[in-house]
């Protein structure tokens, strides 16, 4: 079920892949000729495909939140209780602080996790979420915190850098998944039936390929995501205050070891989500919370 965890990774996998499958249902392969495969011609198929399909994905990633999560978006001219009212007039200030002209959508969506996520194509049209969780276990400092990295992640203009990074990696990855399954058939034809990989044999490999290498590339991806971390939570100290932003921190850090049997939080915007070990760091998109506390304080 695509809820928060890898979101935007996941839609856009799924987009490159149906694409992908399309594709070679369709038989639209421009880049073989009769000497072979034209890698110029392929780098400029993949880049095209896959900063598409990466872009699909960020269009969509407002909606896709809204329907994954069950987001309730408040009306900001019409707060319904105090707990609206606290977080548009909060986020109003932060948003008029960081220059944004226009005001995100705010909602709030059902959860015991403590979070909050900001996504979307832009920063005239995106989208900042809180979880009952956080609203329910954090002061009001700690959430104007949690708010001013929201709305830094949303003035630093984060999804679109991050989606300008996974058409990139989309583009090698399909890119090195046609090289290898061209080289796995044309070994293939090599035998005396000479006949290779077959039609659907030939997308399965490129499938597969696609998935695997985009796993393998993810961490690059990652290691985006974990810098940018670092710049919001500054971007919230800037907004808020140096202290503010510690204080939300260190409340994400207690309210997290306090409350059992909750949900890991690891989203491409999320507040928060640790990892430990090398693969677990390799694949988490944030950094530890002490490691970001440390990085405030210095």
């Amino acid at each position: 079920m695509l809820k928060r965890a890898f979101l935007f990774l996941a839609v856009n996998l799924a987009v490159i892949v149906t694409v992908s499958a399309l594709l070679n249902i369709l038989g639209v392969r421009p880049y073989l000729s009769a000497q072979g495969i034209h890698y110029e011609g392929l780098l400029v198929f993949c880049a095209l495909f896959g900063f598409g399909g990466s872009f699909i994905s960020l269009q969509i990633s407002r909606w896709m939140a809204k329907q994954a999560m069950g987001i309730a978006l408040i009306n900001p001219e019409r707060p319904r209780n105090e707990t609206e009212a606290f977080l548009v007039d909060k986020i109003q200030g932060l948003c008029s602080r960081a220059g944004l002209s226009v005001l995100p959508e705010i909602g709030i969506y059902d959860s015991r996790e403590v979070n909050a996520f900001a996504t979307g194509p832009s920063k005239d049209r995106s989208l900042l979420a809180v979880s009952t969780g956080l609203l329910n276990h954090m002061d009001g400092e700690a959430v104007e915190g949690v708010l001013g990295h929201e709305v830094a992640h949303i003035a630093n203009g984060d999804m679109v850098t991050m989606t300008l990074i996974q058409g990139v990696v989309n583009t090698f990855v399909m890119f090195f998944a046609r090289i290898i399954t061209f080289a796995i058939d044309n070994f293939l034809r090599r035998d005396d039936d000479g006949h290779g990989l077959g039609f659907f044999a030939h997308i399965m490999i490129v499938f597969l390929l696609e998935s695997v290498l985009m796993l393998l590339a993810s961490p690059i991806i990652y290691w985006f995501s974990r810098w940018r971390e670092y710049r919001a939570d500054a971007g919230s100290a800037k907004l808020t205050s140096r202290q503010t932003m510690i204080h939300a921190l260190k409340s994400l850090k207690g309210t997290k070891e306090s409350l059992e049997n909750r949900e890991a939080a690891v989203a491409t915007l999320m507040i928060h989500g640790e990892a430990r070990g090398l693969v677990a760091l390799l694949y988490s998109s944030h950094p530890p919370l002490d490691a970001r506390i440390h990085a405030l304080r210095a």
